[in-house]
């Protein structure tokens, strides 16, 4: 369905127009005139499916610009969700001059303050910050009209339901309430009939809760092989831009170290870091500097980040809902993505409630050979001669060219260029990973918000069930050379990944 045909004025059709839109997405079509005609709304969105604009449209539109008062809160799980959600709504209300603001820990209240007794139409911010400027009367809701509650799950994940619920109490029971969430838990549905009136429940189809647009797969290894498989995919998948998953704040940081030390550009995030170091990492992310970010699930919550090639779940996460969220961030807008997930054996039963919860069977993959990594490497050589010879700007070295060729032979010459402009072995760099305990074998008895079952099941799957890597490149791409010195990435990307399908 076309924005046009949604309802919406031509202040917001402009502005859609402007960012390159004109097909709704799913959620989009189905929530944005419910919400216009003031219902209350439950919708069920996986992140990156344009759940901002799905819930932005409509309040936008609704703003009273002659009302001084807050008519539309919208509350956030985290500052990175706070801040990104801000700016997108700015961006579409910026030709009815709508007023929006942050709120947000890990920053200057002060400033918070002074921008709130500027009388912004629409506040977003995270819960704790949020009850803290209603405790000190900065923030008042008496004229709210809307309220939002983007990413729920993720906050009853994080402990904020007492928040929310005392936000809440402060707002007038007249109001609109919108409530977004990738999965739906029973204390999230509960959470709903408390202070919601008649919703109606948008809801994407089971089959759609991971993307069809991402191949899902799974390596079984032991924890200290991770690392040497995981960079040897590197070679042979060529991600152009990654997110990789830990556990704990330490293995991010061990993670981060060694990814550097075999010249990879990462760098990675977790609650320790602060605000400033959170946003400058996340900065060089979308900007391209980086080629990999490595993170917690707390840290990652909420992140917004556009072209998004492979997510590697280095430790496969306890609660299967989280699985949904990682690889929520690849496969966007249509575009391709793939994830691999590290099983360890034990942790299979793990992998079996995600794809009960998912309805989709990861693939396995068999780790890469040594050659198949090293043909990856040479591919990433032939690709940079390949671009420098279309620059067809080398005429002042032809003359020593040719007395390189009166010494050695054509062959002699492009080989050695090849190991030139190719990158390094990276597993030739020894990097220790301390191992992680596995997750708990619960042997059936239910855990986690997601129901989780340990114990494997049986019905194992055998070894022809691994696949190779025939067909992974295409025309010998690789996005990423540790070797450049300009920190840019080629202009013709691996996007294309021809991966064989498993048919078991």
């Amino acid at each position: 369905m076309k924005f046009k045909e949604l309802g919406l004025d031509h202040d917001l059709l402009k502005a859609i127009t402007r960012a390159g839109f004109e097909e709704a997405t799913p959620i989009q079509s189905e929530t944005i005139p419910l919400a216009l005609q003031g219902k209350d709304v439950i919708g069920q969105a996986q992140t990156g499916t344009g759940k901002t604009a799905a819930f932005g449209l409509p309040v936008l539109q609704a703003i009273d610009k002659a009302d001084r008062d807050v008519q539309t809160l919208v509350i956030s799980p985290t500052r990175e969700l706070a801040v990104q959600t801000q700016e997108e709504l700015y961006k579409l209300g910026r030709d009815k001059k709508v007023k929006v603001t942050a709120v947000y820990g890990g920053a200057d209240i002060r400033r918070q303050i002074k921008q709130l007794a500027d009388h912004p139409q629409i506040v977003v911010g995270t819960p704790g910050r949020l009850l803290d400027h209603i405790n000190r009367h900065t923030l008042k809701l008496g004229g709210l009209k809307t309220l939002v509650l983007d990413e729920a799950d993720e906050m009853l994940d994080m402990g904020f339901i007492d928040d929310i619920e005392n936000i809440v109490k402060t707002a007038p029971d007249s109001r609109q309430t919108l409530l977004f969430s990738a999965t739906m838990p029973a204390p999230i549905m509960r959470l709903t009939k408390t202070f919601m009136h008649d919703p109606i429940t948008v809801q994407i189809k089971s089959k759609e809760l991971t993307a069809d647009t991402v191949d899902q797969y799974y390596v079984r290894s032991k924890d200290f092989e991770k690392f040497d498989i995981m960079t040897r995919l590197f070679d042979v998948q060529a991600p152009e831009l990654a997110l990789i998953f830990g556990r704990t704040k330490r293995r991010v940081d061990e993670l981060t170290r060694g990814l550097k030390a075999r010249g990879y550009k990462a760098e990675g995030i977790h609650g320790d870091l602060t605000q400033q170091k959170r946003m400058s990492v996340l900065r060089q992310f979308k900007s391209g500097e980086l080629d990999f970010l490595v993170a917690t699930d707390v840290a990652a919550r909420g992140l917004d980040i556009n072209d998004v090639t492979h997510v590697y779940n280095y430790d496969i996460p306890q609660d299967p809902d989280s699985y949904v969220h990682r690889i929520g961030r690849t496969g966007r807008a249509g575009k391709s993505g793939v994830s691999v997930t590290f099983v360890v054996p034990n942790e299979m039963g793990y992998l079996r409630t995600i794809e009960d919860l998912t309805k989709k069977r990861m693939m396995p993959l068999q780790p890469p050979t040594a050659e198949e990594a090293f043909l990856g490497q040479i591919s990433t050589g032939l690709q940079n001669i390949k671009e420098q010879v279309a620059g067809d700007d080398f005429e002042k070295y032809e003359p020593m060219a040719e007395s390189l060729l009166e010494e050695y032979t054509p062959l002699q010459l492009v080989s050695a260029y090849l190991k030139a402009v190719s990158p390094d072995d990276a597993s030739s760099v020894p990097v220790k990973i301390t191992p992680e305990r596995p997750l708990p074998n619960r042997g059936g008895h239910g855990g986690g918000r997601g129901g989780y079952k340990g114990g494997y099941k049986g019905g194992h799957r055998s070894n022809s069930d691994h696949r190779g890597y025939q067909g992974h490149r295409e025309g010998g791409k690789r996005p990423y050379d540790r070797n450049r010195r300009d920190g840019k990435r080629s202009s013709e990307r691996a996007g294309k990944r021809n991966f064989s399908k498993s048919h078991d």
